[in-house]
């Protein structure tokens, strides 16, 4: 067995980090720190999860907790990734980072889309971008990984088989993307309770639990690409990958809920001369807590898949 650890594991993405580690035949759980929720029974908070962890509660953090643990996950608030990090180097084998501290390789970078600057700028370089499907090489040997997050990861997985293959043109690509209200954490604000968001449908928020659609428009390199063209080399070039589903029906959040896959389609709209390409999936799910697992396996030498699910809830 692997001894994890979980910072942050208090919010949505640590409690689907819980649930998944429940289910994983290598990771056994050792810690799991949510500092507001800290002396608190896991099963207090999510009773979904009291039948793996009766008796646990959420711990405060302290650098002590290493020692009993070779991989850390962190499902911290933006920012607070940077300070913990630096304690974290020469005590676990793995670091796997689900927030936006280290996605970025350079200190430029992120004050440019963060509007701050970076306490660590020397590590952001030593991290790999956490997305299976498009970096399982680096992963397989990464010891610090940062995973992209549901909105990149939901844009990416349609969009980059097209540009590598030329199909469209990079300058003019628009991604519209709705998702559920669990990506915006579990503390409560006043733009995503039940009547702000019921019934209730933005550009940007959906009256769901969790999901996210993302519909992606890009303008074709050559006027006669066709929806068979673009659909054949996503089939292609997701062939082998065991958690993206690419087919000719429109994707939804409800068929990927729970699970670790992300399903695709892609049209060419004549008319318009527009290529509209479409991903769905669960933004818990391959959106954050499954891609750190699955990155997770990939770094430990373990089957890709293992604790994941390809198969989402249904009704």
């Amino acid at each position: 067995m692997i001894p994890i650890g979980i910072v942050g594991a208090s919010g949505f993405t640590g409690a689907e980090l819980l649930r998944l580690a429940a289910q994983h035949p290598e990771f056994e759980v050792k810690f799991a720190t949510g500092d507001s929720m800290a002396g608190t029974a896991i099963e207090e908070l999510y009773p979904s999860l009291a039948a793996a962890y009766p008796g646990m509660v959420f711990d405060a953090w302290s650098t002590e907790l290493l020692d009993s643990v070779e991989v850390v996950f962190l499902g911290l608030p933006h920012g607070a990734s940077q300070g913990i990090v630096p304690q974290l180097i020469d005590s676990v084998r793995l670091i796997v980072d689900l927030g936006a501290d280290f996605r970025l390789k350079t200190s430029a970078e992120y004050l440019q889309w963060y509007g701050e600057a970076h306490t660590q700028p020397d590590l952001l370089s030593s991290f790999v971008y956490g997305l299976p499907e498009l970096h399982r090489e680096q992963l397989q040997t990464a010891t610090r990984i940062a995973t992209p997050g549901c909105y990149p990861t939901a844009a990416s997985l349609p969009l980059v088989p097209l540009v590598r293959a030329g199909l469209i043109q990079t300058d003019r690509i628009i991604v519209d993307a709705a998702s559920g209200v669990s990506g915006a954490g579990r503390p409560p604000k006043p733009n995503t309770t039940f009547c702000a968001v019921d019934s209730d449908f933005t550009a940007h928020l959906a009256p769901m639990s969790r999901g996210i659609l993302a519909t992606c428009y890009a303008q074709p390199v050559d006027a006669s690409l066709s929806t068979e063209d673009v659909l054949q080399v996503l089939s292609d070039f997701y062939a082998n990958e065991p958690f993206v589903v690419v087919s000719e029906r429109l994707p939804s959040t409800k068929a990927t809920l729970g699970s670790n896959s992300a399903h695709i389609t892609a049209r060419v709209d004549e008319r318009t001369s527009t290529v509209i390409a479409l991903c769905a999936i669960d933004n818990l799910g391959k959106g954050a807590a499954g891609a750190a697992v699955q990155c997770a396996n990939l770094a430990s030498g373990l089957d890709e898949t293992a604790g994941l699910q390809q198969v989402g809830t249904y009704p």
